[in-house]
């Protein structure tokens, strides 16, 4: 039990040291810092293992990303990460982590993250908030970029492809309310 003992007596005032800083930042809130610490290290882990096994493939990292490419793949992250986020097909994927609170807009969803505290209460927060999976979603993104970049566009032509219709549909949506006076759209 030696050593189990030095672990307790060098971790034991980290561990005071970090619960002093969780009740200093959140005041009585439950807000899952440990959760959220979690996270950054598995985004972190992920990113050095994308790192590495593009450094390992030998591949090139481009000098610079073309202008029309960068707008593409922003455009796609923001349609991405919204569709994980907030559309109603994608709900089974959130479901484990938060509950359905009702319509928020066309065709998007208001959902509240499920347990509070811990690991699922930051995994919720992450999968029902569109800016915080734009993280997750354009490193996706700009290691498929470096990996298979025909590919990678043709996937963010297509989310680009959505949002731009998304648009459409709104301003389609907006005329229709002018010319009819307001009145109930059709979906």
């Amino acid at each position: 039990m030696a050593v189990a003992d030095e672990v307790q007596r060098i971790t034991s005032p980290v561990r005071r040291w970090a619960q002093a800083q969780q009740r200093a930042y959140t005041r009585g809130e439950d807000r899952p810092l440990g959760g959220f610490l979690g996270a950054m290290g598995v985004y972190s882990g992920v990113v050095a293992a994308g790192a590495v096994a593009v450094r390992a493939s030998g591949r090139p990292l481009p000098e610079r990303i073309p202008l029309g490419d960068a707008v593409l793949l922003t455009v796609a992250t923001f349609r991405l990460a919204r569709r994980i986020a907030k559309d109603p097909v994608t709900s089974p994927l959130r479901a484990p982590f938060a509950t359905f609170g009702g319509a928020s807009g066309e065709a998007e969803l208001a959902e509240e993250v499920r347990e509070h505290g811990g690991w699922k209460h930051a995994v919720g927060e992450l999968v029902t908030c569109p800016f915080c999976l734009a993280q997750w979603v354009g490193t996706a993104f700009v290691f498929s970029y470096v990996a298979a970049p025909n590919a990678t566009r043709l996937a963010a032509l297509t989310m680009t492809a959505v949002a731009g219709s998304d648009v459409l549909q709104f301003a389609y949506d907006a005329i229709q309310d002018d010319v009819t006076g307001g009145g109930e759209g059709e979906g």
